[in-house]
């Protein structure tokens, strides 16, 4: 203890205190250093962030290097705060070269910006979104069917970049597809990772359509990696689904005959003659989750 005391005492007391202050202030390249250091700190997250960091700092230990060259004539206040600069310099490079590299196709760029930025999402989480899609833009002439019902399996998801799908029961038309909307969020979200499925609905392009694609096993071992990346293509398809539902249920109140559909396979109702042509929105609600419950107990029953 008294060991430890010693070696306190010594390191505190060992060098002569300040007895007289200097009256002067330094130079204007010290307080630029000082200032400097001040806003670099400010810095944000993300490529552009470390940037803004990394640039302001480097300045900063530059700066501080010419002070000590040229006032305090310091050789180790000046190699320090040089071997700091050096860093900084290397590290903005390094930043830089990352940014470049993290570099799209137009329709990507469009995406990123249009949907994933205003999210907060990183380039390099995007990046890995795309390389699960092999960075492939996939091309959909007009008239030419994505799916057809009852025929087209469900293995992938597929997201809408340009042109706009129409979605068809029966021959029926149920709404359209806009750029930068799933074109199979509902069919994905009814399947879990293990079943298989076809779908229930056609969807045929009415003009020249550019959509991205990503296999469902390669995206589900995407989200086994990375969790945050599944939790964000969790409410990506929940509010997709939500949007086709305002849809139909728009189609509902201005259309002349009921249609209410809420995409989900195997389940669709159309109206019968001897209903009325518009009905409530929460009477429509309340006969679908009546034939979910009928649904239900027929499958315990057969259980």
């Amino acid at each position: 203890m008294g060991d430890n005391e010693s070696f306190w005492e010594s390191l505190i007391y060992a060098h002569p205190t300040c007895v007289a202050w200097k009256q002067e202030a330094e130079g204007s390249v010290y307080h630029l250093a000082s200032i400097l250091f001040v806003v670099g700190f400010m810095g944000g997250s993300g490529f552009f962030g470390l940037m803004y960091v990394f640039s302001l700092l480097g300045l900063g230990f530059l700066c501080s290097s010419v002070w000590a060259w040229l006032d305090v004539c310091a050789a180790d206040i000046f190699s320090w705060n040089f071997v700091l600069f050096v860093i900084c310099f290397i590290q903005f490079i390094y930043v830089t070269y990352q940014v470049r590299s993290v570099s799209f196709e137009k329709e990507f760029q469009e995406l990123y910006s249009s949907l994933f930025q205003p999210l907060g999402i990183s380039l390099t989480v995007f990046r890995k979104i795309v390389l699960c899609c092999d960075a492939e833009v996939v091309t959909l002439e007009k008239e030419h069917c994505y799916a057809m019902q009852g025929k087209t399996p469900i293995d992938k998801l597929s997201m809408l970049v340009s042109g706009r799908i129409r979605v068809t029961v029966d021959g029926e038309f149920l709404h359209y597809i806009f750029p930068f909307q799933f074109l199979d969020s509902p069919e994905w979200d009814s399947l879990r990772p293990t079943e298989e499925g076809i779908f229930q609905v056609t969807l045929t392009a009415e003009t020249d359509c550019r959509y991205v694609a990503w296999r469902r096993k390669k995206l589900y071992l995407l989200f086994a990696k990375h969790r945050f990346i599944s939790r964000l293509f969790s409410i990506l398809i929940g509010n997709d689904i939500a949007d086709k539902l305002y849809a139909l249920n728009d189609r509902v109140h201005v259309g002349k005959g009921l249609r209410y559909d809420i995409r989900l396979p195997n389940f669709y109702q159309v109206a019968v003659p001897g209903t009325p042509k518009v009905q409530p929105a929460e009477q429509l609600v309340s006969n679908s989750r009546q034939k979910f419950t009928n649904f239900g107990n027929c499958d315990s029953s057969k259980k």
